[in-house]
């Protein structure tokens, strides 16, 4: 695995003066996933969790549904100019049985740490259908125990806290247990390996969970919520329209601005409590 951090020279400039030091920063390498020795996608990742990454990705986009759909995962030879592997080459196998990714939705072989579905070929083809759909899900919140979620997320965030450059992305159950918290320098990659976390572990579908993240609530977290079967996606930042819409047509309870004991609910507001 590569190095989560990386320390480089800094001239700091300050009301004290100048000086200089060492400043750690969030690692960022590519990571390029394939099934079946086929290329599928590259990404910008934090090194870690790569395997937990992989199956969130191929679960939110529709290609697997439980732990057993791969039956192996495992690093190829990538090798840097040293001839020391690097780690960012991943090739997952499929059961016997399952279908292979569809390629009638292109997307881009390189995809930004900051947007995942940059590379899609039209709005409709990620509204992609869940197997897990969370309309129905009884699941219900206190506004109580959503406000205590931002901190004992960014309590977990280690990485961030040495680096100030990472996102996170938490799941909780309703009545406010912390189940696994993920960081990445792509708010997607986050979420993905926490997902990725719950399917090794059998808890795919998330019913009555709460995905927390901690930037803004894209379009794209909206999806792999649902794909997930997470019935609530609350952000401490905003939310966008398409999030917004999205939500809505899915049957998610979306929270945004939640700091401290406010928040706004933007849809499915009637699994807050209260």
């Amino acid at each position: 695995m590569g190095r989560v951090t990386v320390r480089r020279p800094v001239l700091r400039l300050s009301e004290n003066g100048v000086r200089r030091r060492q400043d750690a920063l969030a690692a960022e390498e590519p990571l390029e996933l394939r099934v079946g020795g086929k290329a599928l996608a590259v990404t910008m990742r934090t090194p870690g969790h790569d395997v937990e990454l992989a199956h969130g990705f191929l679960l939110t986009e529709g290609v697997i549904g439980a732990a057993a759909d791969v039956s192996t995962a495992r690093y190829c030879d990538s090798l840097d100019d040293q001839g020391r592997n690097t780690y960012n080459v991943l090739d997952l196998a499929l059961a016997p049985g399952m279908e292979p990714p569809d390629t009638s939705v292109e997307r881009n072989f390189y995809t930004t740490s900051s947007c995942g579905v940059c590379g899609k070929a039209a709005l409709d083809a990620v509204k992609l259908k869940t197997r897990f759909s969370p309309e129905a899900d009884a699941c219900r919140v206190s506004p109580e125990t959503l406000a205590t979620f931002p901190d004992l997320l960014r309590e977990q965030q280690k990485v961030f806290e040495s680096t100030g450059g990472l996102h996170a992305a938490g799941i909780f159950t309703a009545d406010g247990e912390l189940l696994v918290v993920r960081e990445d320098v792509g708010r997607h990659n986050a979420v993905d390996k926490a997902t990725g976390w719950a399917l090794l572990d059998g808890r795919v579908p998330l019913a009555g969970s709460v995905l927390m993240v901690s930037g803004r609530a894209s379009f794209e977290l909206v999806q792999k919520a649902a794909m997930a079967g997470i019935p609530v996606l609350a952000a401490v930042s905003a939310p966008s329209s398409l999030a917004v819409e999205l939500a809505d047509e899915q049957g998610i309870t979306l929270i945004g601005f939640l700091r401290g004991t406010s928040m706004n609910v933007y849809t499915h507001a009637d699994r807050i409590t209260g």
